[in-house]
């Protein structure tokens, strides 16, 4: 009984913090969140493929591909010219990647994407640095 109730209230401060980190968040930040979110959400999924659970590697699976689609894709701007076309591309690469991945249970289509999105990731971060 008391490791349920200590989950929920883990759970639920997890909830309030991030949605307190993002109410608070400039666009610089939320993009920044966005990616934390899929590559907690990518090594999840990996270790889910590894373990045999295929319900939450689908849900996994589910999650970073919205987080690509409906919130990274989503919010390029379309007047980047070269750059906004290039990371389109490569998200829906990602994107089908994460597919091919959930079909076949590939484990190192998950660690490619896992790379992708890490170097971006980090040049995203090292932006706001440098502008500072």
């Amino acid at each position: 009984m008391y490791t349920s109730v200590s989950h929920r209230m883990a759970s639920t401060y997890q909830r309030v913090g991030t949605e307190s980190r993002v109410d608070s968040a400039s666009p610089h930040e939320l993009i920044v969140l966005l990616f934390d979110g899929l590559l907690e959400s990518l090594s999840l999924a990996k270790l889910h493929m590894q373990s045999g659970n295929m319900a939450a590697k689908g849900e996994a699976i589910r999650k970073s591909t919205r987080i690509i689609s409906e919130g990274l894709k989503a919010s390029l701007d379309i007047r980047g010219g070269d750059l906004t076309n290039n990371l389109s591309m490569l998200y829906d690469y990602c994107v089908a990647s994460l597919m091919e991945a959930h079909l076949k249970n590939n484990v190192e289509l998950v660690d490619e994407v896992i790379t992708l999105i890490s170097q971006i990731a980090d040049s995203w971060k090292n932006m706001n640095r440098r502008a500072s």
